[in-house]
């Protein structure tokens, strides 16, 4: 049982429990047991942060199953390591030298030392943003659903969007609420916050401090959050600038609007397709252009260390000084005056390559099974789930239910991470002593 494996095992523990708690019949609307197919892709979908569903959550589970749904999110936007080092922390256990290790892994950051303070402050700047969230949108809600429901309806999108999880109660998504300025700056800014990562967040309170208190000399930015808070800045304006340029013809998403609402539309898309997973457009009805546009953003998804999914900014970033330097005629890469290390570059190119891999292998898959639906489609709805993202087209129910299994496992590995999930099927590598020698050949 190495550090990989227990990640996996215990969001698997969580999944088993989660299906186990949506089958009662106190869940459902129902009143009788609902279906296990459902609770478990449900139960997959939240925990997973993604947002894909089988039925409508907010007729189909009643309130305790729509609280189910949301601690479900919660604990798989937290990370499994991260809730159970919380509740260890919180009975007064300590954890030991091996523990501290999976929340390193877990987080990809080498903090051995601080992994306590890491993990209070993680919770900490959760329940503040989520509780600044719930606030901005619920006179919204309680002026449409009453104070009760109103403040259910605000608790539960906060931690949805917070966790970059995508789940909305209304059947049509967030579309009836496209031009309404409270909702889309809330969520727009769980979404970017919680897709940024704690250890950005982190930074950006601690420069911010410094420099209010006039000791900005004795702070420097880390590499880590350069490339991330520019990735990302960079990717939310081409993506509204490219959806807008794609769109803004299209009468069926956000053509026919005067321009403040056409950007703010396309901005809302931006946002939610770096694995968030709200709409505020009928995603089947848009543009071929706009369906990939979408799923290059979804791809790309969000940050280290986040609520979110994709192969993250950091190594888009990291390939794209990649490219630069061959194209330049250099030898190392260098990012904002820093040399990136070469195992870095390997395991870059590690996750595009096994990411892609496991995109292609299950599209072909799901288009065998079920051939009736345009391949766009098929591939859009895969690039969903690995990515956490949670958009769909609308062919999600209507797909057969081997290919529903292969998006619960879609869901599954993307959010554990395609490495960790590979080091946990082959175990510990075995480091060997042999050195071989160097030969070129030809590239490009």
């Amino acid at each position: 049982m190495n550090i990989a494996r227990t990640i996996c095992f215990g969001f698997l523990g969580v999944i088993l429990f989660g299906t186990l708690a949506l089958m009662l019949p106190i869940t459902g609307t129902s009143g009788s047991w609902n279906s296990p197919l459902v609770a478990l892709f449900t139960t997959t979908s939240a925990v997973c942060v993604t947002g894909l569903s089988l039925v409508d959550v907010g007729s189909y589970f009643s309130v305790w199953g729509q609280l189910v749904i949301a601690i479900e999110i919660q604990i798989g936007g937290l990370g499994y390591m991260t809730l159970t080092t919380f509740l260890m922390l919180l009975i007064g256990r300590k954890f030991d030298f091996k523990q501290k290790l999976a929340i390193q892994d877990g987080f990809d950051r080498p903090f051995v030392q601080g992994s306590k303070n890491l993990i209070v402050s993680i919770i900490y700047t959760t329940l503040i943003f989520e509780a600044v969230g719930a606030a901005i949108v619920l006179p919204t809600f309680i002026a449409e659903k009453g104070v009760v429901m109103g403040v259910w309806y605000a608790i539960f999108h906060s931690v949805s969007a917070w966790n970059n999880a995508g789940f909305a109660l209304p059947a049509n998504g967030l579309m009836n609420y496209q031009t309404s300025i409270p909702i889309n700056l809330a969520i727009s800014m769980l979404i970017i916050g919680g897709g940024l990562g704690y250890q950005t967040i982190v930074e950006l309170y601690l420069g911010l401090s410094h420099r209010l208190q006039g000791q900005s000399s004795r702070f420097s930015w880390s590499l880590n959050f350069k490339v991330t808070v520019s990735t990302t800045l960079w990717l939310l304006c081409i993506g509204t600038v490219a959806i807008f340029a794609t769109e803004h013809r299209n009468l069926a998403t956000i053509g026919g609007r005067d321009l403040a609402d056409q950007l703010t539309a396309a901005w809302f898309q931006s946002v939610t397709t770096r694995t968030a997973g709200f709409n505020t457009i009928d995603n089947g009805k848009m543009t071929m252009v706009g369906l990939f546009v979408t799923m290059g953003l979804m791809f790309i998804g969000a940050s280290p260390a986040s609520t979110g999914g994709g192969i993250k900014t950091t190594t888009l970033g990291i390939l794209a000084s990649t490219t630069r330097s061959a194209l330049l005629g250099r030898s190392n890469v260098v990012m904002f005056e820093r040399l990136v290390p070469t195992e870095l570059l390997v395991k870059a190119v590690a996750v595009v390559f096994g990411s892609a891999g496991v995109v292609i292998i299950s599209a072909v898959a799901i288009s065998v099974r079920d051939p009736q639906f345009p391949a766009i489609q098929v591939l859009f709805e895969v690039m969903s789930a690995f990515a956490t993202v949670g958009l769909s087209t609308g062919i999600t129910a209507q797909l057969s239910v081997g290919s529903q299994l292969i998006l619960v496992v879609l869901m599954y590995a993307g959010r554990v991470g395609i490495l960790i999930l590979i080091s946990a099927v082959l175990g510990k590598p075995r480091l060997s002593v042999v050195k071989y020698p160097a030969e070129n050949l030809l590239v490009g």
